[in-house]
């Protein structure tokens, strides 16, 4: 991605916005997929709008879906679908899915591995260049040849890259 592209107000993977905040995510390209409005219904409540991009790294190897909700928290979760080395942590005594693919944090607060099946469609993301930093919903993600950094407002975050993956 050129740095004009970076300097222009482009999203990854962005549906339509369901309210104009002013905000927007900026560093990444708009995919073919178009513009979707996503409406998230909860038991017994009003359907919330939302904003979801999508994107992974250029080796299709690690992929992440960001959202955000009005009044409401963002999260993010990232899954490295082939990696080496053990896991960020120890797998838990009760988890029976796979352990050490799937990263996940809200805007605040503390990053978490997912014990969760790990999801291997490698179709539908937008790609997120190496030297791009994406900058949406509360987080910053930085794309690079050694991996994909990505932490919140508070700082926490995630490393992933196919040698290793850690959580800060």
């Amino acid at each position: 991605m050129t740095q004009a592209a970076l300097n222009r107000d482009t999203t990854l993977g962005h549906t339509n916005r369901t309210k104009d905040t002013g905000r927007r995510p900026q560093g990444v390209r708009t995919g073919l997929a178009g513009a979707l409005t996503v409406a998230m219904l909860l038991p017994g409540a009003v359907p919330a709008l939302a904003d979801v991009w999508t994107f992974e790294t250029p080796s299709k190897n690690i992929q992440c879906t960001v959202g955000q909700e009005a009044d409401a928290l963002s999260d993010i979760t990232c899954t490295i679908i082939n990696r080496s080395g053990p896991p960020a942590l120890p797998r838990p005594e009760d988890c029976r899915a796979d352990w050490g693919h799937t990263f996940s944090m809200r805007e605040k607060g503390p990053a978490r591995l997912e014990c969760t099946k790990t999801d291997t469609g490698r179709d539908g993301f937008d790609t997120a260049d190496y030297g791009v930093t994406g900058e949406f919903g509360g987080f910053v993600c930085q794309s690079s040849r050694k991996g994909l950094k990505c932490n919140n407002r508070d700082g926490h975050g995630f490393f992933l890259s196919r040698a290793k993956q850690t959580l800060f």
